[in-house]
C-alpha cells in the first residue's frame, strides 16, 4: 500500500495533525474505493455514490466510534489530537462534532500509513467495514 519509504515514529510525530489528516483522507478513501470496486462490476456512478456514503464526515465519525475500543493508547492519543486540532472550515453537510471526529480518524490513518503500518490499517478498515452494508453491497 505504501509508495514511499516508511517514516520513523519520531518523524511522523513531528508532522501537524492536519498534515496527517491530509494523507489519511486519501488513504481512507482509497481503502473504501478498493473494497467497493472489488465487490464486482458496478456502474461508476453507483461506486461513487457508495464511496461518498462511506467517506463523508458522518460516516467517518461512526467509523471512529466503532474502532475506538480497538486502538492502542498511542493510536488513541493520535486520534484525540487530530480530533481536537483547529480545522479551517467545516462543510455545510457536517456538524462540528462529526467533522472533528472524521479529522481524528483521518489523522490516525495518515499516522499509520506514513509509518508503513499497513497491516494495522487493514485490520482497522476491516473492523470499520465489518457488517456495513449499503443497499445490499458490503464494503
Amino acid at each position: 500500500m505504501t509508495c514511499t519509504e516508511p517514516m520513523s515514529a519520531a518523524e511522523v510525530n513531528r508532522l501537524s495533525m492536519l498534515a496527517l489528516a491530509h494523507v489519511g483522507d486519501a488513504v481512507y478513501e482509497l481503502l473504501i474505493r478498493s473494497r467497493l470496486a472489488s465487490k464486482g462490476p458496478s456502474q461508476v456512478g453507483e461506486l461513487h455514490r457508495k464511496t461518498v456514503a462511506f467517506v463523508r464526515a458522518e460516516a467517518q465519525a461512526k467509523a471512529a466510534r466503532r474502532i475506538l475500543p480497538l486502538l492502542t493508547e498511542e493510536e488513541a492519543a493520535v486520534y484525540r489530537r487530530g480530533r481536537n486540532c483547529h480545522v479551517h472550515g467545516i462543510p455545510a453537510h457536517a456538524n462540528s462534532g462529526e467533522y472533528h471526529s472524521a479529522t481524528g480518524l483521518e489523522a490516525l490513518f495518515g499516522w499509520l500509513y506514513l509509518q508503513g503500518l499497513t497491516e494495522r490499517i487493514e485490520a482497522l478498515a476491516a473492523a470499520i467495514t465489518k457488517e456495513e452494508t449499503l443497499n445490499g453491497s458490503e464494503c
